[in-house]
C-alpha cells in the first residue's frame, strides 16, 4: 500500500489495519521487530486527518529515537536503567509528527546499532518477510521489516556504516541516509557521533519522494536559459557475487555511465582498507559513549557487541591516527569527484539477503567495504532497490551518493530509476 492508499482509509480503519498486519506476522517476528505498538484507539486518534503532507500516514521509528513517555532501549536489555524515560519526543519523531505522520510503533534493532545483520539475542533476529532464515540486515532491522511486511508505509532508521542502505538492499526498499550532526540524530542514542545519520525507508519511490518533499526540500538550481544537465557515474566495487555485479551494472546504466578507468584506479586503493579503518574510528567513539556504564553492564551486552567494544578499548592513538588519515583522504577524493559529477552510483550489497550462517565477521567486512566509503566522507546516500532475476524475489540496491541532502540529483535519480 502506498501513502495514498493509507490516506484513503478512515483513521479507525488504518489503525485496525496496522494491528491486523502485526497479528499476521509470525509471533517470533512480532517480538523481534516491535519494541512498542501504539494502542489501536490511540493510533486512530493520531491518524485523524489534517492538511499536513503526511497526514494519515502511520510510521515506525527505530528504538533509539525518543518518543514521549516511552523507554528507549536501543536494542538492549537495560538502557532504561541508565537513561531516563523521555519527557518529550526527540527531534525526528517530533518533526515527522508535525508533518502529519502518526507514530504507530517503535522498532527493535541490532543492539546499540552496532551491527549490520539484524541479529538480536534479546528479542530475536529480524528475518526478510517471505524468506524465512534470511536476514533483513541491520541495524535498522525492525524498521525495515515493518515496511517490507506492509505494517507501515514509512519507518525511521539510522545509518552509521550502512544501517539503512543494507536493509534497503536486502528488503527491496527505498532508503535515504542523511548526514552526521543533523538535528534529527543529535538527541537519539548514539553509536559513533561523527558517523551517525538519521534516515528513513519506504516501499515505493513516490512515497520516498513525498517524504523528501515534506521533510528534506530540494535546493533550487541556478536559473539559466540552458542549465547544465545533472551528471553521474557508476563505479563497480570489488567483492560482488557475479550475479550481483551483472544486476548492478544493468541498473546503474539507467542512471549514468561508468566512471573513467583512470579515476576508478585512484579511488579503489583508497576505498580498499576503509571498512577496517572505519571500524577503528567508530570503535573509538563508541567506547566513549558506553564508558559510563559498560563495566557494570558488560555481561548484559550481546556477545558480538561486547567483543567490538572490548576491541575498541584496546585501540591505540597510532591506529586512530592512521584511520583518520584515510578518512581525510577519502573525504578529499569525494570532494574532487563532486567537482565533476553530481552523483556517484555504487553497489549496495555484495549478495542478496544473507542467511544466519553467513552472518560472519568476514561477511560484515565485505558488506561494509561497499557502504563505508560514503560514511567516511559523511555523505548522504539514496538507496534504490534492484530485483535479482531468478531468485524468488531477492534484491540488492544502488547507492546514489550525493554531496548534500538538498541535491537535485536525489529526485533526478529517483525519476530515472522509475
Amino acid at each position: 500500500m502506498t501513502f495514498s492508499d493509507w490516506q484513503s482509509l478512515s483513521p479507525a480503519d488504518a489503525a485496525r489495519l496496522v494491528h491486523e498486519r502485526v497479528a499476521a506476522l509470525p509471533s517470533a517476528q512480532q517480538r523481534a521487530a516491535l519494541a512498542w505498538l501504539a494502542p489501536q484507539a490511540q493510533l486512530a486518534d493520531e491518524l485523524t486527518g489534517n492538511s499536513a503532507p503526511l497526514s494519515g500516514v502511520p510510521f515506525a521509528a527505530k528504538d533509539l529515537f525518543d518518543a514521549v513517555g516511552l523507554p528507549t532501549f536501543a536494542g538492549s536489555a537495560f538502557l532504561p536503567e541508565v537513561r531516563p524515560t523521555p519527557a518529550a519526543d526527540g527531534a525526528f519523531i517530533r518533526d515527522v509528527r508535525a508533518a502529519g505522520g502518526a507514530l504507530a510503533a517503535k522498532a527493535h534493532m541490532h543492539e546499540f546499532a552496532y551491527g549490520i545483520t539484524g541479529e538480536n539475542p534479546h528479542y530475536g533476529d529480524c528475518e526478510l518477510p517471505g524468506h524465512p532464515g534470511r536476514t533483513t540486515g541491520g541495524s535498522s532491522s525492525g524498521s525495515a521489516l515493518l515496511v517490507k511486511a506492509g505494517v507501515v508505509p514509512l519507518a525511521l532508521g539510522t545509518d552509521t556504516g550502512g544501517s539503512i542502505r543494507v536493509p534497503a538492499a536486502f528488503c527491496g526498499l527505498y532508503g535515504f541516509r542523511m548526514v552526521p550532526h543533523h538535528a534529527w540524530i543529535a538527541d537519539g542514542f548514539p553509536l559513533a557521533e561523527s558517523f551517525d545519520t538519521p534516515g528513513f525507508f519506504t516501499a515505493h519511490a513516490a512515497d520516498l519522494r513525498a517524504t523528501l518533499d515534506a521533510l528534506v526540500p530540494e535546493s533550487p538550481r541556478p536559473s539559466t536559459l540552458d542549465p547544465r544537465p545533472l551528471r553521474g557515474a557508476y563505479l563497480v566495487l570489488p567483492g560482488l557475487a557475479p550475479e550481483l555485479e551483472r544486476a548492478f551494472v544493468a541498473a546503474a546504466q539507467r542512471l549514468a555511465g561508468p566512471l573513467p578507468q583512470s579515476v576508478a584506479a585512484e579511488l579503489l586503493p583508497l576505498f580498499a582498507p576503509a571498512a577496517e579503518l572505519y571500524a577503528i574510528l567508530g570503535g573509538a567513539e563508541t567506547r566513549v559513549i558506553h564508558a559510563p556504564f559498560y563495566a557494570h553492564y558488560r555481561d548484559r551486552y550481546d556477545a558480538n557487541v561486547r567483543a567490538r567494544i572490548d576491541r575498541a578499548l584496546t585501540l591505540t592513538d597510532a591506529e586512530i591516527a592512521r584511520a583518520q588519515a584515510n578518512r581525510d583522504a577519502i573525504t578529499a577524493a569525494w570532494a574532487a569527484l563532486f567537482r565533476d559529477y553530481d552523483y556517484i552510483v555504487l553497489p549496495g550489497s555484495p549478495y542478496p539477503a544473507i542467511t544466519k550462517a553467513q552472518c560472519t565477521i568476514e561477511m560484515r567486512s565485505r558488506i561494509l567495504s561497499l557502504t563505508v566509503p560514503a560514511s567516511m566522507a559523511s555523505l548522504p546516500v539514496l538507496a534504490l532497490p534492484v530485483p535479482l532475476p531468478d531468485t524468488g524475489g531477492l534484491t540488492t540496491a544502488l547507492q546514489i551518493v550525493v554531496p548534500t541532502i538538498h541535491s537535485p540529483a536525489i529526485r533526478h535519480a529517483l525519476a530515472l530509476h522509475g
